[in-house]
């Protein structure tokens, strides 16, 4: 085995060991390298699928070499994605690994690669011929760009794909250059679109008795995942634009430096933040700076008035300069990166 916990976080909670796997007896023949692949096995492999990865012989997975950090001679990073799971090394482009690899998928319920479009077709190992020897499989590419199209046997990189999809436009400060998140979230989108559709397959396939080809990619995962902005465009053509982590349709929501040494941040709901403004509006005295009942209503122009001004360029709210920082945070009595600071992973886990 690979990587196993008695006790495994899985898909937002913890899931024990001991318990009824729902996947348990689902055998899944793993040919995914890097990382939306392996997370999407990985989540299968944590609900009791027993997954069966393989990999290059002599190098195994890229990812292997990928560090530092290193648990002895694997990467951390190899190991976050890959855990519950057995390996072989199967040279498939040999005849005889390829029939390997026919005999397992033959007495396997899923079968998941992320080839380029073809590749394993000039293999034997391509739908059509996995079909042909168990017709009951669910098998599911994961591509850069889908089975056809312009671009369908380019190979898919996390970076191109977020910038392709619009995903690096709207990621950034709002006068500066695109960032791309700090973790590769467009494989992993896809990694879960394709565990949620390999799930739906294997429910097909129980009402039916036949398997499928599912075709799941980087860049239809991240376009779906722009959700409410792809939307404002379909619906009112309107073009999205970075705004650091203030938000276009909710105010407030961004880091609001309130004073040199005091931050808030507010993403709550609607009633939340009319509860917060009402606080603001109340305890600081700021008069007419904020005019709306609901949040929904606010003029997309008032963004602007909880930025600087000209006698304290570095401070929202210039009435809690004089106060002391303890008496600012008690009379907001919100969010501050002052009395919690933001948390690294030495917290959050």
């Amino acid at each position: 085995r690979l990587f196993h916990w008695n006790w495994f976080f899985s898909l937002g909670g913890y899931v024990c060991a001991n318990t009824v796997k729902p996947l348990k007896g689902v055998k899944i023949l793993d040919l995914t390298r890097v990382l939306a692949g392996p997370f999407a096995t990985m989540n299968l492999g944590d609900l009791g699928a027993e997954v069966i990865k393989v990999e290059r012989p002599g190098v195994g997975d890229d990812t292997r070499s990928w560090g530092p950090p290193f648990v002895g001679r694997e990467s951390v990073y190899f190991l976050s994605v890959n855990r519950n799971k057995k390996s072989i090394a199967v040279n498939m482009k040999n005849p005889k690994g390829a029939k390997i690899i026919r005999e397992l998928a033959a007495v396997s319920d899923v079968f998941v690669e992320n080839y380029v479009p073809g590749k394993l077709a000039k293999m034997g190992l391509g739908y059509e011929d996995i079909n042909k020897i168990a017709p009951h499989i669910v098998y599911c590419s994961i591509t850069g760009y889908g089975q056809t199209g312009p671009k369908f046997q380019q190979a898919g990189y996390d970076s191109v794909a977020a910038a392709v999809s619009g995903l690096l436009h709207i990621t950034g400060p709002e006068d500066g250059e695109p960032i791309r998140p700090g973790v590769a979230m467009t494989d992993l989108a896809t990694g879960l679109y394709t565990y949620g559709a390999i799930m739906a397959g294997l429910l097909q396939r129980y009402k039916t008795g036949k398997g499928l080809h599912i075709d799941c990619n980087l860049l239809s995962s991240q376009v779906a995942c722009l959700t409410y902005i792809a939307g404002n465009y379909l619906n009112c053509q309107k073009e999205a634009k970075r705004w650091g982590t203030a938000h276009a349709s909710i105010v407030p929501y961004q880091v609001i430096l309130v004073a040199p040494s005091v931050k808030i941040r507010d993403g709550r709901t609607e009633h939340g933040s009319v509860r917060l403004v009402g606080r603001l509006v109340r305890n600081l005295s700021l008069g007419s700076m904020v005019r709306f009942s609901r949040v929904c209503s606010v003029r997309m122009s008032e963004q602007t008035e909880f930025g600087p001004n000209s006698e304290h360029p570095n401070c929202v709210c210039p009435s809690l300069v004089k106060r002391s920082n303890e008496e600012r945070l008690d009379r907001l009595g919100v969010f501050s990166l002052k009395k919690r600071r933001l948390r690294g992973y030495d917290r959050s886990l």
